[in-house]
């Protein structure tokens, strides 16, 4: 269950984020900071039994944070948990407009029997990979080549009515707009099983590229050429960045851990739940940073979104969109209405005070992102950006201050405790600076 949810979205910037870190440096980081994290979620599930003399059995985190600072601690923990859910709901419009998009792109140029050339550089084959941002400085639009024995005038009014970020975002809306306003959506929540079959096929289609395109590495430790990238890279916050929200369930986890039936098993099962996330994103990371085709390519073609390196017409590509597309649009109204009911109930004492307070939320939600859509479709960057912020919160500072604070008021707090946890604080800070610097 932990591993489940707590895989996301961020699995297709890994390849990326490794690149931008470097080889070497990239799977460092990523062990490093699986260890980082899971000590930090560790001291999440333990921070309610620190509390003497009370009932806080059925406390969550913020509760925790209320306890030990007062209203700044449940404020802020609300704040830094609607960023979370937030740019998870961004991300996911993101990726849904770029999957929808490819999708149409397939199913047209198949019912049309177009065959379509994208204008990016790329390798040749039936291994087919593109380095669409070789042409131009931002994510690739509706730029290809057709040819048929047609006319082109239904294939243009195609390109002009089914674009990437001017059209398709807004298509999305009149799909889950309405299912974002929906009292329950414990309908959607059957599909959990979707996440879990989205990152077993994403598993099977990184490892059937590999076997056919081979491994493509070259060891350049700090200098880079025409096709590597050096091993160690000055933009390494970046992944960190990607990886605090890789590894992010602080703020729900004491509530996927209480359906567990033996208690005592619970720091036992999210050690294996982080081991076999690390597992997987290593896995996912190297194996297509290293099976990258460099050259002909360079490594720094690798995508934001690693799916973008792969044509449209490629089949098993084809059914990776379909697969997460789905299952994004099962999991996004049960991401809003955590957004609803953490938000209004907070505010209003209920999680729905009326249709017209949840739909201006809902539109609020809706319209970040079809402004990220449109204007900044840059997935990498989004996740580091929110992941750095929440995980400044939720994975840093709080876990590391209340149990700072539990100690000293027991009486046992030591000097190498204190020091180690003050660090933990510090290099949260340094990495939601270092993503605004880098």
């Amino acid at each position: 269950m932990i591993w489940n949810t707590m895989m996301g979205t961020s699995i297709l910037s890994i390849p990326w984020g490794i690149k931008q870190a470097g080889f070497t440096s990239g799977i460092i980081l990523i062990l490093l900071m699986g260890i980082l994290t899971l000590y930090c979620c560790y001291r999440v599930v333990k921070s309610r039994k620190m509390i003497p003399l009370l009932d806080t059995s059925n406390w969550e985190f913020p509760d925790v944070c209320k306890y030990y600072f007062g209203s700044f601690g449940q404020w802020s923990s609300l704040l830094f948990s609607m960023v979370s859910l937030v740019g998870a709901m961004v991300v996911y419009w993101v990726l849904m407009s770029n999957f929808l998009f490819n999708t149409g792109k397939f199913i047209y140029n198949f019912v049309h029997d177009i065959n379509v050339t994208d204008i990016v550089p790329g390798t040749n084959g039936s291994n087919k990979v593109i380095c669409p941002s070789a042409a131009s400085g931002h994510p690739p639009q509706n730029r290809s080549v057709m040819f048929s024995s047609g006319n082109d005038t239904g294939f243009e009014l195609f390109e002009k009515w089914w674009n990437k970020s001017q059209t398709v975002p807004f298509y999305l809306v009149a799909i889950l707009l309405p299912l974002l306003n929906l009292k329950s959506p414990s309908f959607f929540a059957k599909f959990n099983v979707l996440g879990t079959v989205s990152v077993v096929y994403l598993v099977l289609l990184v490892t059937v590229k590999a076997a056919r395109l081979g491994i493509h590495l070259e060891y350049n430790w700090f200098t880079e050429n025409d096709f590597f990238v050096p091993e160690f890279r000055i933009q390494f916050p970046q992944l960190t960045g990607v990886l605090t929200l890789a590894f992010f369930i602080h703020n729900c986890v004491i509530t996927l851990l209480q359906n567990n039936r033996n208690q005592e098993n619970n720091v036992r099962d999210l050690s294996i739940a982080y081991f076999l996330v690390g597992l997987t994103y290593l896995y996912v990371g190297v194996i297509i940073f290293a099976s990258f085709p460099s050259p002909p390519l360079s490594k720094e073609c690798i995508e934001q979104n690693f799916l973008d390196n792969f044509p449209s017409d490629d089949i098993m590509s084809f059914v990776a969109r379909i697969f997460l597309l789905f299952q994004m649009m099962t999991v996004y109204p049960l991401l809003g209405y955590l957004a609803r009911v953490q938000l209004l109930r907070q505010f209003f004492g209920n999680a729905y005070p009326s249709i017209f307070h949840v739909l201006i939320l809902n539109i609020a939600i809706v319209g970040a992102g079809v402004a990220m859509a449109i204007f900044y479709p840059n997935i990498g960057g989004i996740i580091r950006y929110s992941g750095a912020t929440c995980g400044l919160a939720f994975v840093f500072v709080y876990p590391s201050l209340i149990y700072v604070i539990s100690q000293h008021r027991a009486g046992q707090l030591t000097w190498p405790a204190l020091i180690m946890h003050i660090f933990i604080i510090l290099l949260g800070l340094a990495n939601l600076i270092a993503q605004f610097l880098l």
